[in-house]
């Protein structure tokens, strides 16, 4: 009976330390693929989010004083021709 216990007892070791490695090769891929797809990601010269949203906003802005701009070149268009 006493050898059925050990047995047992080993197992149980053994499947602790399977999980232990199992887990540990888990993160080490998970490094890995997340350290390919950072390289690839900067290799594509994408931009960032603030980037993005800086230019975005330079847009806005420039379509906007366009806008006013060519009102008031209406407006004076139609007083010089009045």
């Amino acid at each position: 009976m006493s050898t059925n216990n050990r047995f047992f007892d080993d197992m149980s070791k053994l499947m602790t330390n399977a999980m232990g490695v199992a887990q540990g090769a888990k993160g080490e891929a998970e490094n890995a693929m997340k350290s390919w797809v950072d390289r690839w990601l900067a290799d594509r010269d994408f931009v960032t989010r603030e980037e993005f949203d800086a230019v975005r906003d330079m847009a806005i802005k420039a379509r906007t004083e366009n806008a006013e701009l060519k009102a008031r070149l209406d407006k004076l268009e139609t007083k010089s021709q009045g």
